[in-house]
Parts: C-alpha cells; sequence; structure tokens
C-alpha cells in the first residue's frame, strides 16, 4: 500500500455543513406539521437519544416519537421531509472549493460520528461523498476509532477539522505532532463558552470553513508543533 504524505479528515456537521440551519428548518416545519407540543417532544426524544446513542439520530427519533402516536399522518410527511432535504444548500460557502483544495496535498476524507442510514444519505446529498470521491468513514465514536482510520489511511502527516474541541483534543491525545487539529468556530458547539474553557486551543482556529483556502500545506504542518 502506497503511503500518502498527507491525509485531511473532514467532520461534516458544522464543519462543511450548515446544520444548525438544518436543525431550524427543521423545528419550523415539525411546527406545522405537528404543532410546537409535538415539535418539543421530536426534540426531547431526539436529545435522549443522543445520549443513550452517542450520535444524532433523526429518524430515530421519529420512530421513537411513532411509538406515542402511531396513527399520525404527518409522520410521513415528517419522513419525506427528512429524506429529502436539500443538503447541498447547506453547505458552507466554498466547502467544496476547501475540500479540493486540500486534496492537492493528500487524501481527503470524510470522517463523521451518525447513524448508518441518514448520516450517509446526508453526505451523499450534499454531494459530498462525490467531492470525496467516496472516501466516507462514518463510525459511532470517531475518536475511538483511530487506529482504524489509521489502518485504512496511513498516512506520515494527519489534518483533523472540526468543530468540536472534544474531538480535536482526543485526536491530538491519539496522533500528537502527527495531527494538526483545525477549528473552524461554526456552530453553537464552536462557539460555546463552556467548551472553549474546558479544552485547549485547537492547532490552528479559523472563523470559517473557506479559511482553508488561504493556507498552505507548510502553514498546516507548522502549527502541528507549536503546542508540543
Amino acid at each position: 500500500m502506497v503511503v500518502a504524505k498527507t491525509v485531511v479528515l473532514f467532520d461534516v456537521d458544522n464543519t462543511l455543513l450548515d446544520n444548525d440551519q438544518i436543525a431550524v428548518d427543521l423545528t419550523q416545519h415539525l411546527d406545522e406539521e405537528i404543532g410546537s407540543r409535538g415539535e418539543r417532544q421530536y426534540w426531547a426524544i431526539f436529545e435522549e437519544l443522543r445520549t443513550q446513542l452517542g450520535y444524532v439520530d433523526y429518524l430515530g427519533a421519529l420512530q421513537r416519537y411513532r411509538q406515542e402516536y402511531p396513527r399520525d399522518p404527518h409522520l410521513l410527511t415528517l419522513s419525506r421531509f427528512l429524506l429529502n432535504y436539500p443538503f447541498a444548500e447547506r453547505l458552507f460557502p466554498q466547502a467544496r472549493e476547501v475540500v479540493r483544495h486540500v486534496s492537492q496535498w493528500g487524501q481527503a476524507v470524510i470522517l463523521s460520528d451518525g447513524d448508518v442510514v441518514f448520516q450517509p444519505r446526508k453526505i451523499d446529498r450534499s454531494g459530498l461523498f462525490e467531492v470525496v470521491e467516496g472516501h466516507v468513514l462514518i463510525y459511532i465514536h470517531k475518536e475511538k476509532e483511530l487506529d482504524d482510520v489509521e489502518q485504512r489511511y496511513p498516512a506520515d502527516h494527519y489534518v483533523m477539522v472540526d468543530d468540536k474541541l472534544r474531538i480535536l483534543t482526543a485526536v491530538k491525545a491519539y496522533w500528537g505532532p502527527r495531527v494538526t487539529t483545525v477549528f473552524p468556530r461554526q456552530g453553537h458547539y464552536a462557539k460555546d463558552p463552556e467548551v472553549l474553557r474546558t479544552f485547549p486551543a485547537a492547532d490552528l482556529t479559523i472563523d470559517r470553513i473557506s479559511d482553508l483556502l488561504t493556507i498552505d500545506r507548510n502553514r498546516l504542518l507548522a502549527a502541528a508543533n507549536q503546542r508540543v
């Protein structure tokens, strides 16, 4: 197997894709279809499942909600809304260009958490599956599967781009100076004051994913050693 010099790992939600806006759109649709009470109940089930599973499961929450209201015809409309959502319209500006830009240095790979149905569909319908040429990994807890990532995509150096400092901290602890952690401050997790107080800074912090277009490989490699 030929070892790539650099492998760039991209998170999806709130890194390449504006998941916060997707949640806003879903909330509005839930309110229209099942009312504000039903909408609040759905999100309560959603959070309960996230705690149990360790990842978000939109369709699983809908299935659980259906157990409470098995005769509600609006559930079919909600399912259709989720499955046919125009995810490509929710990519952050120049997200595709960023992936193509870093592909000049080495392999670009999607590294995501999620379920085995909705998350792959989101990646496919957003166009991200195509732009990374099918190089997609989805785990329950990706920070616990880095040995598998390394086996599938061996490299001299990794770049991990993620909006969650918790994930970046775990990745840095595993790979040390062999990884550059990049923190795009997009989405509610990236702006949570408690999160910012709890976890150390990433090797490189950017305001938006498109900022990577102005950063070259040498700067990324150098950033990995600044905190070591």
